[in-house]
């Protein structure tokens, strides 16, 4: 089997240092097993998303060096590879779920949800588990509630153990029926991420999902979600986060550490990649080193052995020399 990993960044800003180390891990992951990798565009957040953001994205990549098999700009046998551009395969998954009784109806507004805001969190990814207020709503209060408000539309969450074995992080155990059910459409229409991203896997055909530490909660109720559909899930591993020297977490609003910021400064790729494969124990020391240089060293059980990547000042002065 032809092994197929993917790249799925959010056009909602610019790539920064943290998007590049697990872009380059999921590139390398695939590429050293000989295998097909895809750029796939996730923009169902259609308000937050933009054009010009996604295609710079895409030239970041390429001055990683950083290319693809499948996506935009090449195409391929799965496109197309932009989410809002695959609608219909969402609403016809939601029509299976609803018809297996998989789907509820959710009327609950936004200052009932802002009540269990201070309760115990189902997954970090998707805040406070929701409670189930109207998981077992009667068809006349169902009725009552739809006069009065369009409803979001929820998945049931199975109330059992959920277990998988990450390749970054060994095995992992949740428990379903304290995750909370999860929103698959949003009353404005809008699809859920959990339920795009794990239909636009299946339907690509990835076999290998490399992502960042942030996202590994979100896996079992992808999981939960493949087993509703009779689909077989792929293999799982989630990286460790890219952090400031403080320990915080990069965000795309700091242009001092995006992608486009470096390349403006003239600085060369080769040495972020070299700083970001030395964090990672790819190499053993700070040096150069293009992407396909990269590719007999990269490791999952050294990236395994960290719990974040630090970019400290001396990496920084690496970076920039």
């Amino acid at each position: 089997m032809i092994r197929r990993g993917r790249f799925a960044p959010t056009p909602s800003g610019l790539l920064h240092i943290g998007n590049a180390f697990t872009a380059l891990a999921a590139w390398l992951q695939i590429r050293q097993a000989g295998g097909t990798f895809i750029v796939r565009i996730e923009d169902i957040d259609i308000s937050r998303s933009r054009v010009a953001y996604a295609e710079q994205q895409l030239d970041d990549l390429l001055w990683l060096g950083l290319d693809w098999d499948e996506g935009p700009r090449v195409g391929g046998p799965f496109g197309p590879y932009v989410q809002s551009e695959r609608l219909p395969l969402y609403e016809k998954a939601l029509e299976r779920l609803r018809a297996a009784d998989q789907l509820y109806p959710c009327y609950c507004r936004r200052s009932e949800l802002a009540s269990i805001a201070s309760a115990p969190h189902g997954l970090s990814s998707e805040g406070a588990a929701y409670p189930g207020f109207c998981r077992s709503l009667t068809d006349d209060e169902r009725r009552a509630k739809a006069a009065l408000k369009e409803p979001a539309w929820r998945f049931r969450m199975p109330e059992r153990e959920l277990r998988f074995d990450d390749g970054m992080c060994g095995p992992q155990s949740f428990d379903g029926a304290a995750m909370g059910d999860f929103v698959v459409k949003r009353a404005d229409g809008m699809y859920g991420y959990q339920l795009a991203v794990t239909l636009d896997d299946a339907a690509i055909g990835i076999t290998d999902v490399l992502r960042g530490a942030d996202l590994l909660d979100s896996t079992p109720r992808q999981l939960a979600l493949y087993e509703a559909l009779d689909f077989g899930p792929p293999a799982f591993a989630h990286v460790p986060l890219v952090v400031d020297a403080e320990g915080k977490r990069l965000s795309k609003r700091d242009r001092s550490i995006t992608l486009a910021s470096l390349r403006e400064d003239g600085v060369a790729p080769e040495r972020l990649i070299g700083a970001l494969a030395f964090l990672a124990g790819w190499i053993d020391r700070q040096e150069p080193v293009s992407a396909r240089e990269l590719i007999p060293s990269f490791s999952s059980a050294r990236t395994a052995a960290k719990d974040v990547l630090s970019i400290n000042d001396e990496l920084t002065k690496f970076i920039r020399a």
